[in-house]
């Protein structure tokens, strides 16, 4: 009689813990559970209490009869909290995923229910999902390093500033306009007031006058910050040998491209992203397109607008740059051969298409050091 064989050796894989968040300003909602058709374990703790959230695990363990030292996997969506919280896991040893809200998948009912419980539910079974294989369940955030996330805030500041300084500006010019009063410019501003008139010739009323100076004094203190920040900018781009600071001034060097365009393109994307192709680049950007085909229907829905904003925004303002001061490139040829008898409508259309390339161009010129073709470099 042949007796059976086995080896010797478990090979059963060690059950994983999986915890899913949902983060609020007040409180945080975790769920545990360790497989599929298995009801969760939830639980509320105060937000950012980390010894509380350690604690939870651990109990989380116990109560599913894993040992202390089983792996964890946990998941929560990218927000307010930004990534402090992931490398807080990581350095627990937790393996964690920051999901983009806008990628995960809903009911596509007319009215839906929709709860913290209900959420961490659905962040648990996409967890799963994902661990076991299922790759597109949804899209993970690329996480910046410290050091690359705190070169964001010098040009993310000035870019607040400058719109803090344009509603001054359009506060101050509504206020005058409430009484009639037209100013193009503020740049003399207080001598300006004393020689305005309402309507009737009377000057200006003193509650006005005072209120339109101390709007004017925030504008003068917007200015001063500005200028402040953008001095900064301009001593670490003559000074500091960063290789992200060598590729603002590599991009610096094509004409049409300033310190401002550069800048931000280098720090909010090609200084620490690792990009492929160029289906990354598109696609990174929120600049790819959306077709939609259902049976005998057939349209184009537009660009994605689901990636890095700041980028997008800076990519389209350096597209009508590049077809002005590069006009003799392949990029601002095929811009005028396919758009430019149109109208404004069109342009604008294929203007998307324009800064799409052209990121894609400045990339490539990042990569290899190849110009754009036809693309002209500034004079030294």
């Amino acid at each position: 009689m042949t007796t059976a064989t086995h080896n010797g050796h478990d090979t059963t894989p060690e059950r994983v813990l999986f915890v899913a968040f949902e983060l609020s300003e007040k409180t945080w909602k975790l769920g545990f559970t360790t497989g599929h058709g298995q009801k969760p374990r939830e639980r509320s703790i105060a937000a950012c209490n980390q010894a509380r959230l350690l604690q939870e695990v651990a109990q989380a363990k116990k109560r599913f009869g894993l040992s202390e030292t089983a792996a964890v996997v946990s998941c929560y969506e990218a927000g307010r909290e930004g990534f402090w919280l992931h490398r807080f896991l990581q350095a627990q040893g937790i393996t964690n995923h920051v999901v983009d809200s806008s990628s995960i998948e809903v009911n596509r009912r007319k009215r839906r229910a929709k709860s913290d419980g209900l959420d961490v539910r659905k962040l648990l079974s996409m967890l799963m999902r994902f661990h076991y294989g299922e790759r597109d369940v949804w899209h993970g955030v690329n996480v910046p390093s410290i050091e690359a996330e705190d070169q964001r805030h010098l040009h993310r500041d000035l870019e607040t500033l400058k719109q803090e300084r344009a509603s001054t500006t359009t506060r101050i010019k509504g206020l005058l306009s409430s009484q009639g009063i037209r100013l193009t410019s503020l740049s003399q501003f207080p001598e300006q007031l004393d020689a305005l008139r309402l309507w009737d010739g009377a000057p200006i009323p003193s509650g006005l006058r005072q209120r339109l100076l101390r709007v004017y004094a925030h504008h003068e203190f917007l200015s001063q910050q500005i200028a402040a920040v953008e001095a900064e900018r301009r001593a670490l781009l003559h000074s500091a040998q960063d290789a992200s600071l060598a590729k603002v001034r590599q991009l610096m060097q094509l004409k049409g491209i300033g310190i401002n365009g550069a800048w931000l393109l280098v720090m909010e994307f090609f200084s620490w992203r690792t990009l492929k192709n160029r289906r990354e680049v598109g696609g990174l950007a929120g600049l790819t397109p959306t077709p939609y085909q259902s049976g005998a229907s057939a349209r184009d829905q537009g660009i994605t607008k689901s990636g890095n904003r700041h980028v997008r925004w800076m990519t389209m303002e350096l597209a009508w740059s590049w077809v002005r001061y590069q006009p003799e490139s392949a990029l601002s040829c095929w811009f005028r051969e396919r758009f430019g008898g149109g109208g404004k409508r069109l342009r604008r259309i294929g203007i998307v298409a324009v800064a799409r390339k052209l990121l894609i161009a400045l990339w490539r010129f990042l990569e290899t050091g190849v110009l754009p073709e036809g693309a002209a470099l500034k004079e030294a």
